[in-house]
Formats: structure tokens, C-alpha cells, sequence
């Protein structure tokens, strides 16, 4: 491989990865605007229209339908969110009850305790303590950091909308562009790894939505089981949660579970525990073999680039590892990296 290829696919790794962080509103306006497509060639086949009043049409029906979700989803999950902290100090008001009766019953027992089991009785209660607080930091921290991040994530939205409608009137000129920057001979290949991606990812989109509904039906059986008010609402949390890499299902069930076992709801908190290790090892049993099915690669590949990427570059690189690999498989069955080796 030539120092040329090289250094192409060093700045082609790197524009990839500005395109999942400072690129991400671009990025994901780019693959909505390749899915809107088709309804654009309708539009313009059967209606006659030119590309402008299609793409505009289009663009206008998924702002509008996205909007409404939003809106719907919006005012739900703000009331509930407000009528959850409006009792959040009941429950550590409960808690820390708890653990005072618990430390007065442990007074109690010193006479009859030797000195060293009086220490470690004292060390655990102390750190049941700490992480009631910490817990109570936490979660004030977190809203503290959603309440910051809502004008960037606004701003975000509103730059995401204008890219849908901007890569829309313009994606058949920015293919023909693309292509253009490329030798007569090669622009087939090229055309043909384009087709391949678009292939991909909406495969890869594809399997996403599979897993969450998955986890939802797990999610949604095993709160129905431990007799859960409202098991529809908090599934449907859970996969919100689990779309969220830095976040992930623990962020909910773990907490809670903890919660419900220091208030005295043992069976209901193991419960919890449970449904977490279920959810955990289902997606990461699942996951590499509908990945792989999904995008056209091996269960094994599709798991060694979730996890190489993740140790590189963080939570982008679950994203970008299946990308990397996506990319090169296309390329692959385009003719390209044909390279073998010669002994």
C-alpha cells in the first residue's frame, strides 16, 4: 500500500470523526436527506415537479412530523419529570429514615459487639451515608447539566433542520461533485461504494431500531413481572436511556434498584438488578450478530470494531468502528483494496 493510499485513509478516518462530533447535526441531517430521496424521485416522476418544491415537500413533512413527536413526547416526559422531583425529596426523606432507625438499632448492639465489629459496623453505615448523598449529588448534577445543555441542543436542532433542507435541494449535485473529483475509470467504483454505504448504514439504522425494540419487549416483560405501576411509560424511558452510549440502561434501573432495596423493597430492587443483567447480556449477545446481519459483515467484526472503536475515541467510536468497517467492505466489493499479498 502506497504512502498516498495511506494518508488518504488517515484524513478520511479523521473527517469521519469530525463528522460524529462537531459534524454530528450535518451528519445526520445527510442521512435523512439520502432517506428522503426516494420520496423526492416520486415526487418529482409523478408529480412532475422540479427538484426544489420535491425537496422542499419532503423536507417539510419530516420537519413537521418530527416537531409534533418532539412536542407530543416533549410534554409528557416534562410532566412526569416534574412530578418526579416534586417527590424526590419524600423518597430520601424515607431513605435517610431508614438509615437512622438502622444506625439507632446499631447503638443498640455495640454493648454486645467486640470493638473491631463496632468499627466496621460504624465504616458500612457511614458509607451507606456517603452514597445516599452522593446519589443525591448526582442527580442534582444531572439536572443541573441537562438544564445547561438545552439552548446547544436548540441550537443544534435548528442547524439539523436547515442542513436537511440545504443537503436536499443539493444531493444530486453534491453526488455528481463527489464523483467528480475522481478518474473517468474509477467513478463506477465509486458510484458502486456509494450505493454499497447507502446500503449500510440504513442497515445499521435498521438494527438499531431492531435492538430497542427488543429491549423494550425484555424491559416491558420484566416490569409487568415485578408488578411496576406505568410499564409502558418507564420501557419506553429505559430505551431513551439505552440509545444514549454514556448513559446505557444502568443509568435507570441501577439507581432505582438500590433505592427500592434501602427503603425495605428488597424483591422489587433484586428484581431491578436482574432485568439490568438481562438487558446487558441479551444486547451484548445480540448486538454483534444483528450489527453484522444488518450492515453485511461478521458477528465477530461487527464486535471487534463496537469495541476497538469505544477504547480509541470513546463512546463516538461504537459509532465510528462499524463505520470504518462498513466503509472498507463497500470499497471491497467495489474493487477497490484489492491488495494481496506476495511471498
Amino acid at each position: 500500500m502506497s504512502i498516498k493510499t495511506l494518508v488518504f485513509i488517515a484524513v478520511g478516518l479523521l473527517l469521519l470523526y469530525l463528522l460524529f462530533t462537531v459534524g454530528a447535526p450535518f451528519l445526520l441531517a445527510l442521512i435523512v436527506a439520502i432517506f428522503l430521496e426516494p420520496l423526492n424521485q416520486l415526487f418529482m416522476t409523478k408529480f412532475r415537479m422540479n427538484r426544489l418544491v420535491a425537496a422542499t415537500i419532503s423536507s417539510t413533512i419530516f420537519s413537521v412530523g418530527l416537531i409534533g413527536l418532539i412536542a407530543l413526547l416533549g410534554v409528557k416526559i416534562v410532566a412526569e419529570i416534574i412530578a418526579f422531583f416534586k417527590k424526590v425529596p419524600n423518597y430520601f426523606e424515607d431513605a435517610n429514615g431508614i438509615v437512622q432507625d438502622l444506625m439507632d438499632q446499631a447503638d443498640s448492639l455495640y454493648q454486645h459487639l467486640s470493638p473491631d465489629a463496632v468499627s466496621q459496623v460504624e465504616s458500612w453505615l457511614k458509607g451507606l451515608t456517603d452514597n445516599l448523598t452522593s446519589m443525591v449529588g448526582s442527580l442534582s448534577n444531572t439536572v443541573i447539566s441537562f438544564a445547561s445543555s438545552i439552548p446547544g441542543m436548540f441550537i443544534f436542532f435548528i442547524v439539523f433542520l436547515v442542513a436537511v433542507y440545504m443537503f436536499s435541494f443539493s444531493l444530486n449535485t453534491m453526488k455528481a461533485s463527489v464523483l467528480s473529483l475522481f478518474e473517468e475509470k474509477s467513478r463506477q467504483q465509486v458510484d458502486d461504494v456509494l450505493g454499497n454505504l447507502r446500503k449500510s448504514i440504513f442497515g445499521f439504522l435498521r438494527s438499531q431500531i431492531i435492538l430497542s425494540a427488543l429491549t423494550y419487549v425484555i424491559s416491558l416483560i420484566g416490569l409487568l413481572i415485578l408488578g411496576i405501576k406505568y410499564p409502558l411509560a418507564i420501557a419506553l424511558l429505559i430505551i431513551v436511556v439505552d440509545i444514549l452510549p454514556i448513559l446505557g440502561t444502568g443509568s435507570v434501573l441501577v439507581p432505582w434498584g438500590t433505592y427500592l432495596a434501602v427503603t425495605g423493597d428488597l424483591y422489587t430492587g433484586i428484581g431491578l438488578f436482574i432485568l439490568f443483567l438481562v438487558i446487558t447480556v441479551f444486547r451484548r449477545i445480540v448486538e454483534p450478530k444483528i450489527l453484522g446481519d444488518a450492515v453485511g459483515i461478521g458477528s465477530l467484526s461487527a464486535l471487534i470494531s463496537l469495541y476497538v472503536g469505544f477504547k480509541l475515541v470513546g463512546v463516538i467510536g461504537v459509532f465510528l468502528g462499524p463505520l470504518v468497517i462498513i466503509i472498507y467492505m463497500a470499497a471491497r466489493k467495489a474493487g477497490l483494496f484489492q491488495t494481496k499479498l506476495k511471498l
